[in-house]
């Protein structure tokens, strides 16, 4: 029954099982986020002696010192004597496996991205909740589409929609987790796989708010611009906060590369040893910080608490991820953003008080300039920005602040998207050209031969005459068991109507053979160009176990197939996917 269902998915209608998966990945995605959230919340409920969820601020100096540093240690003790691939987690193990790996993420990463986030955020440490969100969630997806043994192209667009559906339950945010899967995870935008994303991002969403309810994270910060000439100041709060992605990557980059060669974790603990001292002068740097965006919406901070607000944080969450810490770098941005959106607020206020707009404008712009500025995707930010504060009004000035601070960072500095440059970190190579974009939507399934027959080496020229009365496309050459050439079926066929012996050699009669290697079903047609590469062949025969022992060959895919798939017209090769 099982084998019958997961034949389904691989030769059934592509549209309908995509969007039957995308929405039960999105549940169990949006379900796996509720439960980091409650772990996370009660956790600390239940730690701190106030009883108070992010109650850092009221919490004695031995337990704001000591909270990270065992943090730290713990999560160095979980993960110590791990391959590095091992501790692989967040964002940037996502967008590994999509490159590598076509998607498939170990559930032994996604376990340990869970407890040690959970480990983190309780303790104190200045990360994320929205990056190991999106790990999960896209591990969902991931381990949804392995135990049905789907294609490597349909792994991939459910591991987007799982990333969807955890940043729309995360944020309560349904269009932003959306734009995030295309823009960050697949860095493209194509519609056969728009759809599936979309439901997924609703369904996270519709969960997220019959659990926690409707109220947008940040609506207490909306706010509208009053006058068209703060223009020229938004343009120039663009740049400075373009500088401060630049520092932000570059100093995610040091940590990075801070004792290496030291056991995994000394660094991890060093991690909470630099928050929990940051944490005496400033509590607000601990955790997640988003306390800290609610004073700036009530207009309870100073200029001074704000400028060090902002370099503590951004230096603290490179440093813990940076070390090691199985954190998230998306609210930290955020944070820092408002921070510094919120201190240029002030600033111009002090200049221009008749044509300023209210601080609380000025952190939701240095949000939506700080988050597309560092992570490469302005569509993104803004549209988190829209759902988060629930006001259109940002849009404008949103729009000009992220276009100047994305033009200094990536054109002036010339720095990379965070996760990308995290990846090259690692020595990892990047591609995400048309042709490899393409090839990777089709899956090898949809794109092979299936007329073929299959015939050992030595055969009788009866057996091979009865054997072309099927009007087969091609033949693939068997011996020992294996397959070990594929030939046109129209030179067997002169080959019969000329022998004049009872037995054949199909390796010795004239014919144009190639040379074969084996694929398997479930990869892309950018695999089977690897293969085909690495491999030195002209063809591949696709094959599936279909039980312990038994593999069937399901097809004949050659170079040429391949090529027609990215050189026929956009609407031909969708049809394929």
């Amino acid at each position: 029954m099982l084998e019958k269902i997961r034949q389904y998915f691989i030769f059934g209608d592509s549209a309908a099982k995509l969007y039957g998966l995308a929405i039960l990945t999105g549940l169990l995605a949006s379900l796996i986020i509720i439960a980091l959230r409650l772990f996370i919340d009660y956790g600390q409920i239940v730690l701190f002696p106030s009883g108070v969820v992010d109650d850092f601020a009221n919490l004695s100096w031995h337990w704001i010192v000591g909270l990270p540093i065992v943090g730290g240690l713990l999560i160095g003790l979980l993960l110590t004597g791990l391959k590095p691939e091992e501790r692989n987690t967040g964002v940037v193990h996502v967008i590994e496996r999509l490159t590598s790996h076509e998607g498939r993420l170990p559930w032994q990463n996604a376990i340990r991205q869970f407890i040690g986030a959970s480990i983190a955020l309780m303790t104190g440490h200045s990360v994320g909740r929205e990056g190991p969100s999106v790990h999960l969630g896209a591990a969902s997806g991931s381990q949804l589409a392995s135990f049905l043994d789907l294609p490597n192209n349909s792994v991939r667009i459910l591991v987007a929609c799982g990333s969807a559906a955890a940043i729309a339950a995360s944020f309560n945010t349904p269009i932003a987790g959306v734009i995030f899967a295309m823009e960050v995870i697949m860095m493209e935008y194509h519609i056969a796989s728009f759809l599936p994303i979309i439901l997924a991002s609703v369904t996270g969403t519709v969960i997220s708010r019959v659990t926690f309810g409707e109220t947008a994270v940040f609506a207490n910060l909306s706010a509208d611009m009053q006058s068209l000439w703060e223009i020229p100041y938004i343009v120039l709060m663009g740049v400075v906060i373009g500088g401060l992605a630049t520092l932000f990557i570059r100093s995610l980059d040091f940590f990075s590369q801070l004792f290496k060669q030291r056991p995994f974790w000394l660094r991890t603990t060093f991690a909470g040893v630099l928050v929990g001292l940051a944490g005496l002068f400033m509590p607000d740097v601990m955790g997640m910080s988003y306390n800290a965006i609610s004073g700036i919406s009530m207009n309870q901070i100073a200029l001074s608490a704000l400028l060090m607000l902002m370099l503590l944080k951004l230096f603290l969450s490179t440093a813990c991820v940076g070390l090691g810490i199985p954190g998230g770098l998306i609210g930290p941005t955020l944070v820092v953003g408002a921070s510094a959106g919120a201190a240029l607020g002030v600033i111009g206020a002090s200049f221009f008080p008749d044509l300023s707009s209210s601080m609380t404008f000025y952190a939701v712009i240095g949000m939506c300039a700080m988050m597309g500025a560092t992570l490469k995707a302005p569509l993104a930010a803004l549209m988190a920005m829209l759902e988060l504060t629930g006001n259109p009004n940002i849009i404008l000035p949103g729009m000009l602040a992220i276009v100047f601070s994305s033009l200094v960072n990536h054109d002036y500095f010339k720095q990379d998207a965070l996760f990308l440059k995290l990846l090259r970190t690692r020595g990892l190579d990047f591609r995400n050209d048309p042709v490899t974009q393409t090839l990777r939507r089709i899956s090898v399934a949809n794109a092979m031969q299936r007329n073929f027959i299959i015939m050992s080496r030595h055969i009788s020229t009866q057996a091979a005459v009865h054997a072309l009365d099927s009007n087969p496309d091609w033949v693939l050459i068997k011996e020992d068991r294996e397959p070990v050439a594929l030939m046109p079926a129209g030179d067997l066929a002169r080959a019969v109507s000329t022998e004049e012996q009872e037995e054949m050699d199909l390796m010795q009669i004239p014919a144009n053979r190639r040379n074969v290697h084996k694929i398997s079903l479930h990869t892309s047609l950018h695999e089977a160009v690897q293969s085909l590469e690495s491999h030195h062949v002209e063809a591949l025969y696709v094959t599936r176990m279909t039980a312990p022992m038994i593999e069937r060959t399901y097809g004949i895919l050659t170079r040429e197939t391949i090529e027609s798939h990215y050189q026929l017209p956009y609407a031909v090769t969708v049809k394929h996917q």
